[in-house]
């Protein structure tokens, strides 16, 4: 299958904001997002900090992915949003966030993506840099496995496997464009299980969430939500969702394929350091198009001191 790629990088075309509350602190938050200059990556404002969305800022996995300091300053739940970014192929944006979580929305991207459209995409006229994956990198743990591998385009593929009949094995696989984002993952929710509100409210999590922000799963093993589901398999497409958005930590857009088995967000980061930390595994490329034909060429590029996939 031939390579889909944009030339150059990308940023909003106008501010945009949206509210609501955190799904684990229960706490009403905003968050502005700001066109940002070529080559800014994605930036978090917090408190008067700034966090890259790189993976060496997580400070956090348990539930959801976090930048900073657990017990200090820190934004916590940015895999939804990362999967937007990344899903549409924005390169560039400051997030100025009041507070200390991004907004829980509907469970899903499809707000951020909706926000995105409101505010534009503008092309920029630098370069995009891509992570080109040579050889197959694999981690595992106990059970589940997740691998990144040299593939033509970027392409997930997911699978889990849960005990309760509600869920049980599904599987996601796609190549990923703008298209397919929107239509096929950017809608799917977030999920959990009633037995498990408890055990988490008493820990501090999921305090803000609620049937209009999650697939929620009674302890009959059905599905609360009077809705039901959005995709027969929505399950895998939010876990699939919430890898997109863990890979977009790269601090670059990749050239190869995910696969992973009974994945999460420690899974997701500890496949991308495992990549990232091995220099033969992969390459940095720019795209370059023919005169006649525009089918894209790949140009392996010099990677700068501090690029934002130096571990």
């Amino acid at each position: 299958m031939g390579i889909e790629l944009q030339d150059y990088q990308t940023t909003l075309k106008s501010r945009v904001t949206l509210s609501g509350i955190g799904v684990h602190s229960g706490m009403p938050v905003s968050i502005h997002f700001v066109p940002a200059d070529a080559d800014t990556g994605v930036t978090f404002q917090v408190a008067g900090r700034e966090f890259r969305a790189i993976v060496s800022e997580v400070g956090a996995t348990d539930l959801c992915t976090l930048l900073g300091d657990p017990h200090g300053v820190h934004v916590a739940t940015i895999e939804h949003l990362m999967a937007a970014l990344f899903g549409l192929g924005i390169d560039n944006v400051s997030i100025e966030v009041e507070g200390a979580e991004v907004p829980i929305l509907d469970g899903s991207a499809a707000q951020f993506v909706e926000a995105f459209d409101q505010a534009g995409i503008e092309i920029l006229g630098v370069k995009r840099r891509y992570i080109r994956v040579l050889k197959p990198v694999r981690i595992e743990s106990g059970a589940s496995w997740a691998e990144f591998r040299p593939y033509g385009g970027t392409r997930f593929e997911v699978e889990i496997d849960f005990e309760s009949p509600a869920i049980g094995r599904q599987s996601f696989a796609s190549d990923i464009n703008a298209d397919i984002f929107r239509r096929e993952i950017s809608r799917a929710r977030t999920f959990g299980f009633m037995k498990d509100v408890e055990r988490l409210w008493a820990a501090g999590y999921a305090l803000g969430s609620s049937l209009e922000n999650s697939v929620v799963i009674g302890d009959d093993n059905h599905i609360i939500n009077m809705e039901g589901l959005r995709f027969s398999n929505e399950f895998v497409r939010h876990k699939t969702l919430d890898a997109m958005g863990d890979l977009a930590l790269a601090g670059a857009r990749f050239i190869g394929c995910f696969r992973s088995y009974r994945g999460g967000h420690r899974l997701n980061a500890n496949a991308l350091r495992r990549l990232l930390s091995d220099r033969s595994a992969f390459e940095i490329v720019e795209t370059s198009r023919r005169e006649r034909g525009r089918s894209a060429e790949l140009i392996a590029v010099s990677a700068a001191v501090h690029a934002p996939w130096t571990l």
